[in-house]
């Protein structure tokens, strides 16, 4: 079962240069995405911007962590850092749906009330496409259909 928890003290061990690192990913998609707007316009431009700008960087680093922290053991740590990051991508991917979900929500009705209500229909939109997604997986996992990670 995995277990879902903050872990704050966790902070202090990250490096100088993964914060670089995400910063730097997540400004350049943010760039492309505003080039994107300005030749295509912001619709396009906006389906860009969506992209998890963070996380190729943090799946290159939670990878890069994990080998690391196995490696101290005196173990290989590739099977797991993989595992690790696939865990990741599979969260950003249910959290890409749950954003999709907010978006069409606020696109279909935001001319239809006032923005607190379809801004509001929207969050809960997001909040449930993201649970279920979620419980989907874990039942996918408990049926044997999709693979666990680790």
């Amino acid at each position: 079962m995995l277990n879902i928890r903050i872990r704050p003290k966790e902070l202090k061990d990250a490096h100088w240069y993964s914060w670089v690192m995400r910063i730097l990913f997540g400004g350049s998609i943010t760039v492309l995405a505003g080039v994107i707007a300005k030749y295509y316009g912001p619709t396009v431009g906006g389906l860009f911007l969506a992209f998890p700008a963070i996380l190729p960087a943090s799946m290159t680093l939670i990878e890069r962590h994990e080998k690391a922290k196995k490696r101290r053991v005196g173990l290989d740590g590739r099977r797991e850092a993989h595992a690790v990051a696939s865990v990741d991508a599979a969260g950003a991917s249910i959290g890409a749906l749950g954003l999709a979900a907010f978006g069409f929500v606020v696109w279909r009705y935001l001319r239809g009330g006032p923005t607190w209500e379809v801004l509001t229909l929207a969050t809960l939109a997001w909040g449930v496409t993201a649970l279920l997604g979620w419980l989907v997986r874990k039942r996918a996992i408990k049926m044997r259909i999709v693979k666990r990670a680790w």
